[in-house]
């Protein structure tokens, strides 16, 4: 059973309620855009996925995209997105990437802080490891909110 704001839902039973993951970062350009990238591919249309910065940059860092058209996954059509209390208050699971504090708090919500190096100026060397650890850790996320199939 997982929490959903202040419901608790069977997942062996519950198929009508796709979980809201919300990715936030400062920038919305690197960490959160291949996080939510990720979670897109791995978990399809079982999966509402979004992602903010609180601020956004103009464009996705071009190294992260890099990093990910390795892994077989395209967000270079991706536009860093502002975060807003409605992507909040939508959202059952919210992960925020270095800007915790900006994010708005919502009783019955997950919430968890990934502290992870910020991709920013950085070449392709030093992003294909946390791009692999932001792998790592949505892996583990969904074993965590979606049922064994």
């Amino acid at each position: 059973m997982l929490v959903y704001g202040s419901r608790v839902t069977d997942t062996t039973t519950d198929t009508a309620h796709r979980p809201t993951v919300l990715f936030v970062c400062v920038h919305n350009a690197g960490r959160s855009q291949m996080a939510a990238g990720y979670l897109a591919a791995l978990a399809g249309d079982r999966v509402e996925v979004l992602s903010a910065g609180s601020e956004p940059k103009d464009m996705i860092n071009p190294v992260a995209v890099e990093a990910m058209a390795e892994e077989g996954i395209d967000i270079a059509g991706n536009v860093p997105k502002v975060l807003t209390v409605d992507a909040v208050r939508e959202s059952d699971v919210v992960i925020t990437m270095g800007c915790g504090d900006t994010c708005p708090i919502f009783p019955g919500k997950r919430y968890e802080d990934w502290e992870l190096d910020d991709p920013a100026g950085q070449g392709i060397e030093a992003v294909r490891p946390i791009r692999d650890e932001i792998r790592r850790r949505i892996d583990v996320l969904l074993a965590e909110i979606l049922p064994a199939s």
